[in-house]
Order: structure tokens, then C-alpha cells, then sequence
């Protein structure tokens, strides 16, 4: 489930196979209007995909010369980013 508001795209629940791909362009299409803010403070499942998924909005906000900052990671997408080496690419907000 997502939730918009103030810039601020709220998810919680899943980011697993069966969920990023409806995520995906509800992302893209709030980068369009401006910078974004994902809180993933309420999110207890991740699986390889959601490293994909925020990539994919970086690349996205990069393009669009927009700023993407993450909140509220947790830790296993931490350790998934990690294990791919690219846990430094991810724009975490402070």
C-alpha cells in the first residue's frame, strides 16, 4: 500500500516480485511533479526486487533532474544493497 502526501511516498507492506511492478510507475509519475521523499519505515518484506525498484526511481529522478531521498530503510533492503554493492547509490535522507 502507498500513500502520497507533501512529497512524501509512504509504503508499507510488501516490496517483493508480486508488488514492485504496480510501484514502479506511481513513482515515475510523482517525480514528474517534483522532488520525492520514499519512507520505507513501514515495510516488512523486501526481496531483491525493491533494490530495483528504488534504483529505478533514482534513475528516474536523475533524468528528470529531480532529487529522490529514502527514509526508514530497513535493514534486510540495507543488506540486500550490500550484498549487491550498491548500497552507496541510495540517496538516504538524514
Amino acid at each position: 500500500m502507498t500513500e502520497f502526501k507533501d512529497g512524501v511516498l509512504a509504503i508499507s507492506g510488501s516490496l517483493t516480485m508480486a508488488t514492485v511492478p504496480a510501484l514502479f510507475p506511481a513513482g515515475v509519475a510523482h517525480l514528474e511533479n517534483g522532488d520525492m521523499q520514499v519512507d520505507l519505515s513501514r515495510v516488512d518484506l523486501v526481496d531483491s526486487a525493491a533494490v530495483s525498484l528504488l534504483l529505478g526511481w533514482l534513475r528516474a529522478a536523475q533524468h528528470r533532474g529531480r532529487q529522490l531521498r529514502i527514509t526508514g530503510l530497513p535493514e534486510d533492503l540495507s543488506s540486500l544493497a550490500r550484498l549487491y554493492g550498491v548500497d552507496r547509490l541510495l540517496p538516504q535522507a538524514s
